[in-house]
């Protein structure tokens, strides 16, 4: 499969994904699936920890589905998008490490739905939000779901119901991304919070996001009643591990934990 479109950088435990698609980093079919495989093999290598996704250029984060290539054809059947479903995020099972997304401009429809599958967002203060799948007739399937649980439900659906346009400092305030900088300090913020993350011990990572996921759409006392339990796999690998043992041992012994999550 072509990946002309998907750049990757790898640095340590860190990989780069950008989406590299002039002039807008449009996701077509082929460009959903490239995606979604090189998600999978982050997923999969153990030597990867943490994943940032950007886009190409200085305007566009993703500007969504590409329009253009559908054609008259807009009803696109899900398993077109390739493992992973849209943005190879969505639908990856077990997707347990911690993924940044550096918000570098436009980021709108599929676009913000490709950011909302990230666990944390940093925005350039120059970045642009929408969903404006509302004006030509459709909806956001993945953002009428994660969007009300990430701000306001009425700023959710105010959002949603108009397609509204708005700015970083805006996105903030609602708590839709962690921070906003400058658009010069952006990917320098991001990797130096990539490798903060790589350097920390990542099987409990992966039980932190399992737990956190699964425990969404559950009452507390179940959610809690599953985790004492030990019902979470992540969480089955992890107690017993050589990490959980490396925390508290440096910190007898004063010293930087190595962990290597096993």
């Amino acid at each position: 499969m072509s990946r002309e479109h998907v750049k990757t950088l790898r640095e340590g435990g860190v990989l780069q994904v950008t989406l590299d698609r002039p002039k807008a980093n449009a996701i077509d079919t082929e460009t959903s699936r490239a995606m979604g495989e090189v998600f999978l093999a982050f997923r999969d290598d153990p030597n990867l920890r943490v994943a940032i996704v950007t886009g190409g250029g200085e305007r566009f984060f993703c500007a969504g589905w590409d329009l253009k290539s559908a054609g008259a054809e807009l009803e696109v059947l899900e398993e077109d998008y390739g493992v992973g479903g849209f943005g190879g995020m969505q639908d990856l099972r077990d997707l347990n490490k911690p993924i940044i997304a550096a918000i570098n401009g436009i980021c709108c429809g599929g676009g913000l739905e490709v950011a909302l599958d990230a666990d944390i967002l940093i925005a350039a203060d120059h970045a642009t939000f929408a969903l404006p799948e509302i004006t030509v007739g459709t909806y956001a399937p993945t953002a009428c779901i994660a969007l009300p649980k990430r701000i306001p439900y009425h700023i959710a659906m105010e959002l949603l119901l108009t397609g509204r346009w708005f700015d970083a400092e805006e996105a903030h305030r609602w708590g839709l991304v962690n921070r906003v900088v400058p658009a010069r300090e952006l990917m320098d913020e991001v990797w130096k919070l990539a490798r903060k993350l790589a350097e920390g011990p990542p099987l409990v990572q992966a039980a932190t996001k399992e737990i956190v996921r699964d425990a969404e759409n559950k009452k507390f006392q179940d959610a809690l009643n599953k985790v004492n339990a030990r019902q979470y796999r992540s969480v089955e690998i992890m107690i017993p591990s050589e990490d959980r043992k490396e925390g508290p041992r440096a910190f007898v012994e004063k010293r930087k934990p190595l962990f290597k999550g096993r």
